[in-house]
């Protein structure tokens, strides 16, 4: 079975269910607190875009999605260009083209030795100053639960992504290490309004989240 196929399984027995909710949820993170990093005039690309919820709720002037999984066609509106393809390997993105790339919970999914490259492509295809926002599980937090999903490879921290994004030449601007609880599965309600209000309280986040939030920026030496 070749990696698509693998991860079009995956998405469908993982996030069927939770299709409806996930894309109302991101529609809030996107409004609330993405699209602050996120000037519309921008160049924005997702890697590991899946069912594409942060991309297709995103205002910028040029919208980009890329998986390995050919489904994305499916997920993604008109106003994003889809490319099938790897993180370690963006051929089909010129150097220095991009303003800011998102990558959500990803990193996991990938060797060590790929998470670099991937963080390698994502410096050359990022403009000057370009930006680098990832949401990714935290295993500092939620170790007891990291490993009940069977594609999960590498375990991460905030302080090991962001060791790793120096040293690929990336600068970090904010690194929130307990953004959001480790996955819609939990038990916590599943409630937009809830939502809403989680995000204006951030000592609830520090007491049950489990998801960093890591902004970077491409360094000119």
């Amino acid at each position: 079975m070749h990696e698509g196929e693998l991860q079009k399984q995956i998405y469908h027995r993982r996030f069927e269910a939770d299709n409806g909710f996930r894309e109302n949820m991101y529609k809030v993170l996107c409004t609330e607190v993405f699209q602050k990093y996120i000037p519309e005039e921008s160049t924005v690309l997702e890697i590991g875009a899946g069912y594409c919820e942060f991309i297709n709720n995103i205002s910028a002037r040029r919208k980009i999605a890329l998986d390995v999984n050919p489904d994305i066609k499916m997920f993604a509106r008109d106003t994003v260009q889809v490319i099938i393809g790897s993180s370690t390997q963006m051929r089909q993105i010129m150097d220095a083209s991009i303003d800011l790339v998102f990558a959500n919970n990803l990193f996991e999914h990938l060797k060590k030795e790929d998470i670099l490259k991937t963080i390698a492509e994502v410096h050359r295809i990022l403009r000057d100053n370009g930006k680098f926002l990832i949401l990714q599980p935290n295993i500092r937090f939620c170790y007891k639960d990291y490993w009940m999903f069977f594609d999960h490879i590498s375990p991460l921290d905030d302080r090991s992504l962001c060791e790793a994004l120096e040293l690929r030449g990336f600068r970090i601007l904010m690194c929130n290490p307990r953004f959001l609880p480790y996955t819609t599965k939990s038990k916590l309600p599943k409630s937009v309004s809830l939502l809403r209000l989680y995000l204006k309280l951030p000592f609830i986040q520090k007491l049950i989240g489990k998801q960093a939030l890591i902004l970077s920026e491409k360094y000119i030496i």
